[in-house]
């Protein structure tokens, strides 16, 4: 049995975020998978660090390219920007948000001139 991790309340507040593309009328193809099905599978590939040509499609209704595409196309729309965005400004309201416990990291950055 899997644990419930997108839960309604938790899509409720999701759903709007997520950008709505129309299907094209000439030459439709595919229709796409579901958002709250995607965001499930990415969700547990965040949680289990799976990788995502092993994601078990039945488990989710999503395989796992499909998954990374929509994350891919949902970081260029600025989703992913809005939610943390959003995310911090109720923890700000709420009182919660403490950045005296902060932590920067860089290591990705390339150190040009060998750090010099």
């Amino acid at each position: 049995m899997q644990d419930e991790v997108l839960t309604d309340a938790l899509w409720a507040r999701l759903e709007p975020l997520t950008p709505v593309r129309q299907r094209r009328f000439r030459y439709p193809g595919r229709r796409r998978v579901a958002d709250r099905a995607v965001l499930e599978t990415i969700l547990w590939v965040a949680r289990t660090g799976v990788g995502w040509n092993r994601v078990p499609t039945r488990l989710f209704g999503a395989s796992g390219a499909t998954c990374w595409r929509r994350l891919a196309e949902w970081q260029q729309a600025g989703v992913w920007q809005t939610l943390h965005e959003n995310l911090l400004a109720e923890l700000r309201t709420a009182g919660l948000l403490d950045l005296s416990v902060t932590l920067v990291d860089s290591s990705h950055l390339r150190a040009l001139k060998k750090g010099i």
